[in-house]
């Protein structure tokens, strides 16, 4: 079996000119990833580059066992004891991988399972594994399912077996004296209009703390960051950034070197300054009750549910919870007066009216005003309040939210950054902060091109950082910038990705994998960097189909192919249909 720990020993013996295309293409694929057979760092860095590693070196294992000549496990499977062991190979491949992630024996049952590659077929029928192709020879095999599922558990490694064994276990019900119990005290909380999502973040993460937590849940919690930080509910400047950055840097490094299931421990420092943020906001008691209020507005309701609401408010105010000093005492007011008049009045069928007195202020409140303590509330006789966060969801000349009138919206202007000459009949005009994503086989000539853009931007439009992680800093770069005449003052290099982006207006990536970068990755690059227009270098097998460059490409403004050497085109947004040469001798642009 060829696996990662071996395939750079087991490969210097293997004729690669001698392997089929598809084989080849997986070739050419890990010897880029794994910087010419140097490191597997890059294995894990994105769950498209894993899958694809790990087909290829399954079907190179099964082309190995059955293909290669010279060697003693290789010879002409001719009698029938040798295929038959080969063929359950190729059935336990089949659901191997299914049985990692648990599957039991009926599941696979129900699956009809199949795989079909050029080296093997297999499918599962009933209670049967069917084998009809094991490399090149036509066989006719079949094998109990639950025998070659038995075999498959005895040969995965220790934890994931133990995994596939157990079922889940139930989480421990707290106590006071169990050392994994958290406690998040909200005493001395102050009381807001909606908690703010930092601080969902940061009680979220304490409370996984003496929990097990499995590598789908994982994944989950960093998309639901990621995605925040995209929507900027989660900013770059919030108070709690550094919680932020710390929770985010931990789960995804988790992540990469998890295996199923695992506890979660979190330090005692980290934890107790975690649980005080997770305390320090609670959503004001009035604020509750108007969204409870909101709730019921409009539809058929029994007065006995009017009176329970009314009743829940006379008790918070005798209590002291609700005061006259209350931002929303007025707007609650006017809630136990539309309330009360609904029970006097109502018939059985009635609805609880919407009334436009009651409703004022209040969706204020509801979207979430943090950080004010009621002060732009008091007194407040309009949506004023409401009003002004809407120039910040949607500033002047923003039109990724709201609703804008198409008469109005054509008769915007838009900057464009004025691009001329070659780029321009490539890529088009693009606005500032624009995002682009370059790809192609190796060798086509991608960091050429790159190479050449970074030097025009420099040159004509401002600050360009071009992160050379594919070549690092070595003389082949050199030449490129020579070359090119690229070379310009305002054009810095560097082997890495600083974490501090601020004096650049242009950044290359190149390349993404290399990076070790995941499309959510670049979403909250993007979104930490406003403004700022991302290059983003992918590679792709000789076939093109490198998934994680195929589904990014929709989130660009500018898409650019290099489908054969010294060739580009460009079908983003901005110039469909743009070609360019990129070895010729060129203009100056």
């Amino acid at each position: 079996m060829i696996t990662t720990s071996n395939y750079f020993q087991k490969i210097k013996d293997i004729d690669v000119s001698k392997l089929p295309a598809k084989l080849k293409e997986g070739y050419e694929f890990v010897k880029e990833l794994t910087e010419n057979h140097a490191t597997w760092d890059y294995y894990k860095s994105d769950k498209d580059i894993k899958a694809t590693v790990d087909e290829y070196l399954a079907n190179l294992s099964a082309y190995a066992a059955t293909e290669l000549p010279g060697k003693p496990h290789s010879k002409p499977l001719t009698n029938k004891k040798d295929l038959e062991q080969q063929a359950r190979e190729v059935a336990k491949k089949l659901i191997r991988g299914a049985v990692e992630k648990g599957d039991t024996v009926p599941e696979l049952k129900k699956s009809y399972m199949g795989s079909s590659n050029g080296i093997s077929s297999s499918m599962i029928r009933g209670n049967k594994i069917l084998v009809d192709r094991v490399g090149e020879i036509k066989v006719d095999f079949s094998f109990p399912l639950q025998s070659v599922y038995n075999e498959v558990l005895e040969e995965l490694p220790a934890k994931k077996a133990e995994r596939v064994h157990t079922k889940p276990k139930k989480q421990k019900q707290s106590t006071p004296g169990n050392t994994t119990h958290v406690r998040i005290s909200t005493s001395n909380a102050k009381p807001v209009e909606r908690v703010d999502d930092a601080v969902r973040f940061i009680k979220r993460y304490a409370l996984m703390h003496g929990k097990e937590k499995t590598d789908v849940q994982i994944l989950q919690f960093i998309n639901a960051l990621q995605k925040a930080i995209v929507e900027k509910r989660v900013r770059k400047n919030s108070h709690y950034a550094k919680e932020i950055s710390y929770i985010q840097d931990n789960l995804v490094k988790l992540y990469n070197v998890m295996d199923g299931k695992v506890e979660i421990k979190v330090n005692d420092k980290v934890l107790k300054k975690f649980l005080e943020i997770a305390g320090s906001q609670k959503v004001r008691l009035s604020v509750n009750y108007l969204k409870r209020y909101i709730g019921i507005q409009g539809k058929h309701i029994d007065k006995e549910k009017a009176k329970k609401l009314i009743d829940l408010m006379k008790k918070a105010v005798k209590k002291g919870d609700i005061t006259k000093a209350d931002p929303y005492a007025q707007r609650l007011d006017n809630v136990f007066l539309s309330l009360q008049k609904f029970i006097d009045v109502a018939r059985k069928d009635d609805t609880l009216e919407v009334h436009k007195s009651v409703l004022e202020g209040i969706q204020e409140a509801l979207d979430g005003c943090c950080h004010c303590e009621g002060e732009c509330h008091k007194n407040s006789k309009s949506l004023h309040g409401f009003d002004a966060s809407l120039d910040v969801l949607a500033p002047v000349g923003n039109t990724d939210n709201g609703i804008m009138g198409s008469v109005e919206f054509t008769q915007l202007n838009f900057d464009t950054l004025g691009f001329m000459g070659k780029w321009k009949d490539l890529i088009g005009d693009p606005a500032e902060g624009f995002t682009a994503m370059v790809y192609g086989p190796p060798k086509f000539g991608k960091s050429y091109l790159c190479i050449d853009l970074a030097g025009y931007l420099a040159r004509h439009h401002g600050n360009t950082l071009y992160v050379a992680r594919e070549e690092k800093l070595h003389k082949t770069l050199q030449q490129k910038l020579i070359e090119k005449n690229a070379q310009h003052p305002c054009l810095k290099l560097s082997n890495f990705l600083p974490a501090d982006l601020t004096g650049f207006q242009f950044i290359f990536l190149d390349s993404v994998s290399k990076l070790g970068l995941t499309p959510a990755d670049l979403e909250a690059l993007k979104a930490n960097n406003p403004g700022k227009s991302f290059i983003y270098v992918f590679h792709v097998t000789k076939g093109g189909k490198f998934r994680g460059a195929n589904t990014f490409q929709h989130d660009v403004d500018v898409v650019i192919e290099v489908p054969e050497r010294g060739k580009a085109i460009q079908f983003g947004r901005f110039n469909q249909g743009g070609e360019m040469e990129i070895f010729d001798a060129e203009l100056a642009a």
